[in-house]
């Protein structure tokens, strides 16, 4: 079994779907002959053909627009924006269109649209390439939003979203794309939409955490008594993995990179409180960014949550 990154799990994942069905076509500015800007899709365009892999002008809502057309009629594509920031200028058609298409058509059309996009800190970008804005998109019915958080779940999530009938949103924390090596097998294989798993068992605690999150709140959790979910779908949420830990476990940290207004550690701590208060032995504690704007490269440090900060939460809630 072959050791990837992040990446090549995922063009590994892209590869044996367009060889499987040939309604699979990429699309995406630099996506082609350039392979994308973190190299994702490198050779997939001279495999399956400029007809399957195209190369787009700098226009996000053009891509994901006719990505949706295409998807009504039949194609299942995958448009790329190169940053979850610049998804912006997208997020009329996604809002307006991609998540509604079943609905208006009473069933008559359906989406299955992948918009894939490299998201979150940790690379020292300038502005708009290092957003953490998963809560805008999770707040729209209709659209799955999908956070793998290691090689061998990008390319099980991937292959899941792209076969699915409905749009989903797929972010890959780019601070992972190279930095962990993982077992994922050539074979095929899905890891569901909507099922978060427990990445570590314990009693003590539950921390919840998605992304690249999750690498650091696995390092900063190894002293404690602390089971760990990795949500890896955040819309829908799996609410059975995250009630059943949190009733076991009478504790709960969320750590998310976002801001913490509004964050989805907010819907995931009211949900908490409304199903399984009784189970609470402490406050629902938050582990989040300050509410500013993604701060230019010589503050990233200061921006991010913190091993210390994560540490610092589960001292507080373990006081209960």
């Amino acid at each position: 079994m072959a050791q990837l990154n992040m990446v090549q799990a995922i063009n590994l994942a892209l590869a044996q779907e367009m060889e499987r069905d040939d309604r699979v076509v990429l699309l995406g500015e630099d996506v082609g002959r350039d392979g994308g800007v973190f190299r994702v899709t490198e050779g997939l365009q001279e495999r399956f053909g400029a007809e399957r892999v195209m190369d787009t002008p700098l226009a996000e809502s053009g891509i994901v627009g006719a990505a949706i057309g295409m998807a009504a009629f039949g194609l299942r594509p995958v448009a790329e924006i190169q940053f979850l920031g610049f998804a912006y200028a997208a997020f009329d058609q996604l809002a307006t269109h991609a998540s509604r298409l079943r609905g208006r058509s009473r069933g008559r059309f359906t989406c299955p649209l992948v918009v894939r996009t490299p998201y979150g800190g940790g690379i020292r970008a300038p502005e708009l390439h290092e957003e953490s804005s998963e809560a805008f998109f999770c707040h729209l019915p209709g659209l799955k939003v999908v956070v793998p958080s290691g090689p061998y779940s990008a390319k099980g999530l991937l292959l899941a979203a792209l076969r699915d009938p409905d749009p989903v949103l797929f972010l890959e924390p780019t601070r992972l794309y190279r930095m962990i090596r993982e077992e994922v097998p050539e074979e095929d294989y899905t890891v569901p939409l909507g099922t978060a798993r427990v990445a570590r068992e314990g009693s003590g605690v539950t921390v919840i955490a998605w992304g690249s999150m999750l690498e650091r709140t696995l390092k900063a959790a190894k002293p404690y008594d602390a089971e760990i979910i990795d949500l890896l779908t955040l819309n829908p949420l799996d609410l059975e993995t995250i009630l059943s830990s949190v009733r076991k476990t009478g504790r709960l940290v969320i750590v998310h990179e976002a801001p913490l207004t509004c964050g989805l550690g907010a819907e995931i701590a009211a949900t908490v409180a409304a199903e399984a208060i009784l189970s609470l032995r402490g406050p629902v504690l938050r582990v989040a960014a300050p509410d500013v704007v993604m701060p230019l490269p010589k503050l990233e440090d200061a921006y991010l949550p913190t091993a210390e900060q994560i540490q610092a939460a589960l001292d507080e809630v373990l006081k209960y």
